[in-house]
């Protein structure tokens, strides 16, 4: 897949650049989206990928599915999964993004946008992501806050978490969250653009972009107040020695993750071939060099910067070298587990 670098409201990107080996024209270059068949929210010319040919990924989807994510039962186009690369040159705005509840009644989609991060590189002092609120936060104190962007307020109630390579952190919807500066992960993503911005003040953005169309009152009901325990975030946060090599693919995300997306490491170092069964996936190749091989298509070589759709007609397959891969999968059992009644393409 050719690069689908995004400007965005903050700044970044200069990590993606390298690694995808282009050019980085503008220092709002924060986001590459991999393989996506999603558009950005208003914007529906941002956001879906082309093949090297030019093709729409979302238009080939859409005229076989089956060969593609192996079910015609999802929505037209649609690859289950949003991923994208994110490097950040400044801490992100405090957002929330809404449960597949609120979706449906609110925004006509199936989907909300539940999320994960898999750190794949970390620059500063100390690192690190907020995640969640540390102390349950009054509903109408926080609208007070919002509306006054009193960013000290929600930082100082939220969880700071320092981060290393080799972490994932799974985001639940509803939650009060933000990257900081110097993170650049691999993000997985339910495969929609629906962010409320609580924290607006930091960037680009503006009060009438904050709540999805919605108005603040309504969108501000998306967020879940509750305080996360320390057992909580133990059970959102695991670390993977970004080092190691295996025979078998390793997970990287907590198994709440897996209703909402898969992320496997392949980094066979020698000792045998990881593979994974057949399905749609985005292969990112973090490292080396090696060859992908399908039980029903063509070795393909594959080396540093790479991003690849691997279709689910290309069987079960496996990756062979002295290479890492990313590989980000839909959730298990997609698209069976959507309730789609009533609700329109994400």
């Amino acid at each position: 897949m050719p690069p689908n670098i995004i400007d965005h409201f903050y700044l970044g990107g200069s990590k993606i650049a390298e690694l995808r080996g282009v050019d980085l024209p503008s220092p709002r270059r924060p986001e590459e989206w991999l393989a996506a068949t999603t558009s950005r929210a208003g914007e529906p010319e941002i956001g879906p990928s082309r093949t090297a040919t030019g093709a729409l990924l979302r238009d080939l989807i859409a005229a076989d599915p089956v060969a593609w994510v192996g079910s015609p039962d999802g929505p037209p186009g649609d690859n289950g999964i949003l991923v994208k690369l994110l490097d950040p040159d400044q801490r992100l705005p405090v957002h929330v993004h809404p449960d597949r509840s609120f979706a449906l009644s609110h925004l006509n989609c199936p989907y909300g946008k539940t999320e994960a991060w898999y750190v794949l590189d970390t620059t500063g002092a100390d690192p690190s992501v907020w995640l969640g609120w540390a102390q349950d936060v009054d509903p109408d104190e926080l609208a007070r806050r919002v509306d006054a962007q009193d960013s000290d307020w929600m930082l100082s109630r939220m969880n700071r978490i320092s981060v290393r390579p080799g972490d994932g952190i799974l985001v639940p919807s509803g939650t009060a969250h933000a990257t900081g500066e110097g993170v650049f992960v691999t993000e997985v993503q339910e495969p929609t653009d629906f962010s409320i911005i609580l924290e607006w003040v930091v960037t680009t953005s503006t009060r009438d972009e904050s709540h999805l169309g919605l108005g603040l009152p309504l969108a501000l009901t998306a967020t879940n107040h509750r305080a996360f325990t320390a057992a909580d975030l133990d059970r959102l946060v695991v670390h993977t020695d970004p080092t190691s090599t295996s025979a078998a693919p390793q997970r990287l995300l907590p198994t709440d993750a897996d209703p909402f997306f898969r992320l496997d490491r392949l980094a066979p170092g020698g000792r045998g071939a990881p593979g994974l069964p057949a399905g749609f996936a985005v292969g990112i190749v973090r490292s080396g060099s090696g060859t992908l091989s399908g039980a029903n298509g063509e070795p393909m070589d594959v080396t540093r910067g790479e991003v690849v759709a691997i279709p689910a007609a290309f069987g079960d397959w496996r990756i062979d070298g002295d290479v890492e891969l990313i590989a980000c999968r839909p959730g298990a059992g997609w698209p069976g587990t959507l309730v789609t009644t009533g609700a329109g393409a994400p």
